[in-house]
């Protein structure tokens, strides 16, 4: 395995990692960082003045501040501890989208403070907002000594040897000791990103270099410390006009740069020996994904793991972490809970919100951690997602750094090329430009993934895991309701539309987890990138397995299908969509869709090699069989729509009997019955599950009424109860017809009706004749009979009549016809040779001899 990574590695000068800041400047560290944004600020003031009392002689000036103060009482009452402090962020508060769209409407009602709902996401903190709206008001804010300062400028905070402990210093421009000036290489490409036309080519590293330290240097050292004063000022990206929300906000472009020079302090480490783990830290453990890693880690290695888990205290974590797993369809028993210690912390929080001891414990103990825990949100913005997903992955990669070495495997996400236009998406091949990333969600996995570029050069081993869309697990069908991709392929089965795309990255979440697993327990896989994303699927696959599950689709371009969805949602509210109706919604979202429905195939040869390497189970496509069990489920949750007797039939056929049927109260004289059938099947599904045919047509029998009687509802089962004889007998079962019937006066009828298989030679006659009972609704059977499918029309009817769906191509309907024969075939071959079978075990059953307790029964 090393040998093909190291392969692989020799090549890596494809990738183009534009450092864009040079080291050398001085900040906070990741913990002190952490510690200015948590939710620990003093409790808001009362919405009082918005603005301060202006001087006699004076314009009067907005309080920033007062405003922020009001915003932040109003948010409060949609959190769970009823408050929120000016400076914290109302989503990491405890506040959801739909919250975040109340609180809009009740600022613009009450305080008259209308705000765009981009703007909320962007940057949800009430400083902010206040800010933004004064300053899109033409008001220029007034920052008094005792007023908040500006957390989200484009430079570093610098901290003074005078400030207050605890508070946020204020922030200068100044000149970057060292660094690159505007306009050089570094300022004309993003972190890891494509150099500009006619700048020099950045600086390229081998993936899964691993530095070791200089000499003298202590692989561990001790805790951080603020630097000295040093003020830090951050090179502009060139940004491309092309209209309204084509490019990244530069206040969030200068606070990713921000972001990722904090890297360049992380301690320097030793390589950790090359061992499987024993003892392991994994965040997420609650999550879709981390809930099934935590459980192939137990599978497949023998460590013992720490999960990481929000809660008030272990016993809250641990009950939190246990009801997630079963919500995921996944065990939760003693053997589990013996294997794992779960820590209640927060990833937001400084050092995760663990002790002094505790920290420094996991440090010496620890030998593997894996991040899985992110913020995943496509509607919120760099600035609210940074603390989670950017600032908590440094925190782990400090913890990483700290005491016994240890690698680090970090979950990406192949977001990091989430760039319209963008070519190829390798393993080794250049993000995309952070300047043309415009949802938060992009931008921080971006952030995250560039800040642990750079921690490889202070000697850590870091493995960068990247999925693409997470699909149903393949055998139990768990989903995870709030993935995109779930959101897409449940409202392409309800509303029967796809939008006209290139390639589906998508991978069942059992193969993911599987995967991912294998990285961290084999040493010779630390270190490097891996795509995780399985075998695309191009939009005919995907119009292909939609027809083979009978959701026939019709294509729409984006924007038509954007507008027809959007309609349909309202028009048919889906809780359970609603947070896809507001990623529709918003512009900033809409560029991730646009990017991730417009990209390229990603390309895993990496992957694919350890994979076959490790002999784990190669990449499949999510095709229809892999989601068969995901559809049933997103079926009975009510997000999607499996085929139905609504829907456009399949393949369909004629059936005609004709016969007679006899009263059941002694009467003697036979009457004529005939129906005229049509059985049609919705898709290859409804076969394969159900067993079912659909049923419509009509009925003639004049002992039950003059004029023929309608099909209001009827089914077929093909071998029900796998064909096991009634009452023990010979006659075993090869169809059961269930007719709901309507005469011309209204009133309802049932006909049920049977064909049996018998150890007979009259097997032609055995697949033609039904045995019927027919009385009114509610009541028992009046009449029953015999209908007989004549000879001369069986095959014209139900073998050359065969018709499917006008849609398809001709190849695809030779191949539904086939299908539907070769599986009918096979099934009323089962259910003739049984009652054989059974008549031969019987035979030789009489033949043996009797034992003593038989002879005497």
């Amino acid at each position: 395995m090393r040998d093909i990574n190291e392969d692989a590695a020799a090549n890596a000068g494809q990738r183009a990692t534009a450092e864009s800041i040079e080291g050398g400047g001085e900040g906070l560290s990741v913990t002190d960082l952490l510690a200015m944004v948590a939710n620990t600020a003093p409790e808001a003031p009362p919405a009082a003045a918005v603005r301060a009392a202006p001087a006699a002689d004076e314009a009067p000036v907005p309080d920033v501040n007062g405003l922020a103060a009001a915003i932040a009482g109003a948010a409060g009452r949609y959190l769970p501890e009823g408050r929120l402090s000016p400076d914290a962020d109302f989503f990491d508060a405890g506040g959801s989208s739909v919250h975040a769209v109340e609180l809009a409407a009740e600022l613009e009602r009450d305080l008259g403070v209308e705000l765009d709902l981009d703007d909320v996401f962007a940057d949800a903190r009430p400083i902010s907002l206040a800010r933004r709206w004064l300053e899109a008001a033409g008001l220029t804010t007034d920052a008094t000594p005792g007023s908040l300062p500006h957390t989200t400028t484009s430079h570093m905070p610098a901290v003074t040897s005078g400030a207050t402990p605890g508070a946020v210093p204020a922030v200068t421009p100044a000149a970057v000791p060292g660094g690159s000036p505007v306009g050089s290489a570094s300022a004309a490409s993003g972190e890891g990103g494509r150099p500009a036309p006619g700048a020099p080519a950045p600086p390229a590293f081998a993936a899964g270099t691993r530095p070791v330290p200089a000499p003298g240097v202590n692989p561990v050292p001790a805790p951080w410390t603020p630097p000295p004063v040093t003020t830090l000022a951050l090179p502009e990206f060139p940004l491309h006009d092309d209209g309204p929300h084509s490019h990244a906000r530069q206040e969030d472009l200068d606070q990713i740069l921000a972001d990722l020079a904090l890297a360049d302090r992380l301690p320097f480490t030793r390589s950790p020996e090359p061992l499987p783990p024993r003892r392991i830290l994994l965040t997420g453990a609650t999550g879709f994904l981390g809930g099934h890693l935590l459980l192939d880690l137990l599978r497949h290695s023998d460590a013992h793991v720490h999960c990481l888990v929000r809660g008030a205290d272990e016993a809250a974590a641990t009950a939190r972490l246990g009801e997630q797993l079963r919500s995921y369809r996944l065990p939760w028993n003693s053997e589990i809970r013996r294997r794992i210690t779960v820590v209640p912390g927060d990833l937001r929080r400084p050092r995760l919100g663990l002790s002094d001891d505790l920290w420094h414990t996991l440090a010496q103990e620890l030998d593997s951690i894996v991040g899985v825990a992110a913020a995943v949100d496509f509607l919120r913005g760099y600035q609210s997602l940074r603390t989670g997903n950017v600032l908590g992955t440094l925190t782990l990669a400090e913890l990483a750094a700290t005491g016994r070495p240890k690698p680090l495997h970090h979950i990406s996400s192949i977001a990091v090329f989430n760039e319209v236009g963008i070519t190829s998406m390798g393993e080794d091949d250049p993000f995309a430009h952070v300047d043309r990333l415009i949802a938060g969600y992009d931008q921080t996995k971006w952030a995250a993934e560039a800040a642990l570029r750079r921690a490889r050069d202070h000697g850590l081993v870091v493995s960068a895991l990247r999925p693409g869309g997470i699909g149903g697990h393949s055998r139990t069908g768990a989903y995870n309701p709030q993935d995109l991709s779930s959101g897409l392929i449940s409202a392409f089965g309800r509303f029967r539309t796809v939008p006209a795309f290139r390639y589906l990255n998508v991978a069942p979440v059992d193969w993911v987890s599987r995967v991912a697993a294998a990285v961290v327990c084999e040493p010779d896989a630390w270190g490097f990138d891996y795509n995780l994303t399985g075998v695309p699927s191009t939009l005919d696959d995907v119009v292909r397995d939609m027809a083979f599950g009978g959701m026939h689709v019709r294509v729409q371009d984006w924007d038509e299908w954007r507008t027809d969805t959007l309609a349909r949602l309202e028009a048919e509210p889906v809780p359970e969509l609603g947070f896809l109706s507001r990623v529709l919604r918003s512009p900033t979202a809409l560029k991730l869709c646009e990017a991730t429905l417009g990209g390229p195939a990603a390309v895993a040869e990496r992957t694919d090699a350890l994979v076959e390497a490790l002999g784990l189970p190669p990449a499949a496509r999510y095709d229809a069989q892999a989601q068969l069990r995901t559809f049933e489920k997103l079926a009975g949750d009510g997000l999607g729509r499996l085929p139905g007797k609504g829907d456009q039939p399949y393949l369909w056929f004629s059936e005609t009997t004709a016969g007679s049927v006899r009263a059941l109260d002694g009467g003697t004289d036979d009457s004529p019955c005939s129906m005229s059938l049509t059985l049609s099947i919705a898709s290859m599904y409804q076969l394969v599950k159900e067993r079912r045919v659909d049923v419509t047509g009509e009925v003639t029998c004049p002992a039950v009424h003059a004029r023929p009687l309608t099909v209001v509802h009827g089914d077929v089962w093909v071998r029900p109860d796998e064909g096991i004889p009634r009452h023990h007998g010979l006659k075993h079962q090869l169809l059961r017809y269930r007719l709901q019937l309507r005469d011309e006066d209204g009133e309802l009828w049932w006909l049920e009706g049977r064909k049996y298989a018998r150890a007979r030679r009259d097997l032609w006659h055995q697949t033609r004749a039904l045995t019927v009972e027919a009385g009114r609704e509610g009541e028992p059977a009046t009449l029953a009979g015999e209908v007989v499918v004549p000879a001369d029309s069986y095959v014209r009817d139900q073998i050359d009549g065969i018709k499917v769906a006008p849609h398809l191509t001709g190849q695809e309907k030779r191949a539904a016809k086939l299908t539907w024969l070769a599986w009918f075939g096979l099934e009323m071959g089962r259910g003739l040779l049984g009652p054989f079978a059974r008549a031969a075990a019987d035979l030789l059953d009489l033949r043996r001899t009797p034992n003593l307790t038989e002879q005497h029964r």
